[in-house]
């Protein structure tokens, strides 16, 4: 069994892993490709208000009558990206958004792509889904098992007797071109198996989470987004996106703003996403604001500080993934393990194909 999984799903692990690596540091790679978003800071740039910045691209794309979500920049020269989540031209993906970077200073357009279409959003698309979409998510998850099955039973074959312990788990590699490619593989895969099957089971859960909501909800709730709406007459006025994102801190003071979802039609909200304290990713925390596109009003509120076990438990699935959850230092490991599936199948193919 460890064979075969290893000659067959271990080579979508390795790719995964791979992939992985480079989307640790996804938008870190995507700038360095792209200099065009490194925005050059002087002491006289002023930030043009959010409002401007929505007003500008309904300027740009006045025939994109839906919602826009713009990612706030987390530092002076990083440009404000927005989304567009249902371009008519991507009518037939799940996902593939018109994904635009502006200037916050200029309100300059400095890029306009389509996800996908470029270099690292194409690596999470294969990371993700293999490039086939919803099915791929599936094909994925399935992989993620069988990658399980495969380190387990690697265990399994290497688990020394009882007075072997010392002898097996000593970092050594001993003579002989089979010896060698065999201590590295068991070696490797021992002392990282507890990162290998972390990653695998948070990426399983990441890709089908649906698959484990029913065992989550048969002990605990969990948050559910709600279906909120507006309603217009002769007398709104409707408020601006900075008032939005005021009010929204207003209810979390220590707070910072990450994302704006501008309302998708006459009946939609805003929807405000906010880095507070609690919060253990730092891009996308979990924190969620909705308001009223007219009056300001608040009409629902994800606060962190009233998760249930099942909230935390799906909290933590995507800053463990990326090793977020442990700030730079949790990247870097987590990067460097995405080396290993690599490793594992390259000393272990070489290994059987000289035993072969």
């Amino acid at each position: 069994m460890h064979l075969y999984l290893g000659l067959s799903v271990g080579l979508v692990f390795a790719i995964a892993g791979l992939t992985g690596s480079a989307l640790v540091f996804y938008v870190e790679i995507d700038r360095l490709l792209n200099p065009a978003l490194v925005i050059a800071v002087h002491a006289e740039n002023q930030r043009k208000s959010v409002e401007a910045v929505v007003q500008k691209l309904q300027q740009v794309h006045p025939n994109r009558p839906n919602a826009w979500r713009l990612e706030m920049p987390i530092a002076p020269d990083r440009p404000i990206m927005a989304r567009y989540y249902k371009p008519q031209e991507k009518r037939h993906q799940s996902f593939a958004p018109l994904v635009v970077a502006i200037n916050p200073y200029t309100l300059e357009i400095i890029s306009q792509r389509f996800w996908g279409e470029y270099a690292m959003t194409w690596i999470y698309d294969l990371h993700y889904s293999l490039l086939l979409d919803e099915a791929g998510k599936t094909t994925m998850a399935v992989i993620a098992i069988f990658c399980l099955l495969s380190l387990l039973s690697g265990v399994y074959l290497w688990w020394p007797q009882r007075h072997k312990w010392r002898q097996s788990l000593a970092i050594r590699l001993r003579s002989g071109y089979l010896r060698q490619l065999y201590d590295i593989h068991t070696l490797l895969g021992v002392y990282t198996l507890a990162l290998l099957m972390m990653i695998v089971i948070t990426g399983l859960i990441l890709e089908r989470p649906q698959w484990f909501k029913p065992t989550i909800h048969a002990f605990t709730t969990t948050f559910e987004k709600p279906y909120l709406t507006t309603f217009l007459t002769q007398f709104s006025t409707k408020i601006t996106a900075d008032q939005a994102l005021q009010i929204a801190q207003q209810q979390f003071p220590k707070s910072v703003p990450r994302w704006i979802d501008t309302p998708d039609s006459d009946s939609g909200t805003y929807m405000v996403r906010l880095k507070t304290p609690m919060d253990i990713a730092d891009r996308f925390p979990k924190t969620y604001v909705w308001l009223d596109q007219y009056s300001g009003k608040v009409l629902a509120v994800r606060d962190i500080r009233q998760n249930t076990g099942g909230d935390v438990l799906l909290d933590w699935q995507h800053p463990l993934h990326s090793g977020e959850a442990f700030g730079m230092t949790g990247r870097i490991i987590v990067c460097a393990t995405g080396f290993i599936p690599m490793i594992l199948l390259v000393t272990g193919y070489l290994r059987w194909r000289r035993k072969a």
